[in-house]
Parts: C-alpha cells; structure tokens; sequence
C-alpha cells in the first residue's frame, strides 16, 4: 500500500518540491504586483469610482508582465545574492 499523498485541499494533492522554483515566484509577483498597483493607483488616481474594478484590470496586467520577468531575473538575483552572502554549497557535508 502506497502512503498517502499530503493534500492541499480536499484531494487535490501538494506539488512535487522541484515545483517551489515556479510556484514561489508566482505567488511572489502576484501579491508584490497587485500591492504595487494598488499604491500607484490610489496615489495618481485617488479613490475614485470604479477604482476597485480599474484597480483589478490593471493589477491582472502588471501580474501578466511580473510574472515571466521575475522567472527571467531570479537566475541573475540567485548568482548576485550568492556573492553577497555565504552560502552553504547543497553537496557539503553538514
């Protein structure tokens, strides 16, 4: 009998580990994106009406541009991150 799969909700089951690569930066660019938005929004447009539906449309656009850019830059921000902090190499004996 095979163990059970840990579930996120209901049967769907968790992603493989090696998915982290991809599902933290989209869950990354989503909020940073929607935040960032949301801010530049509120302080050139005010509260005005309809801001929360402008507000959507144009949070899913910023996300749309996000998302690859931050999947394009992470190998160059993993290199640059390595250089200003000591990394444990994955391989060395603990």
């Amino acid at each position: 009998m095979q163990p059970e799969r840990p579930m996120i909700i209901g049967n769907i089951p968790k992603l493989p580990a090696k998915w982290a690569t991809v599902v933290m930066p989209f869950i990354l660019s989503y909020l940073m994106s929607g935040i960032i938005s949301f801010i530049n929004m509120l302080r050139n447009l005010g509260w005005i009406d309809g801001f929360i539906n402008l507000w959507l449309h144009n949070w899913m656009i910023s996300w749309a541009f996000a998302f690859p850019i931050v999947l394009a830059l992470l190998p160059l921000v993993r290199k640059l991150t390595s250089k200003l902090v000591d990394m444990p190499h994955p391989n060395a004996p603990k």
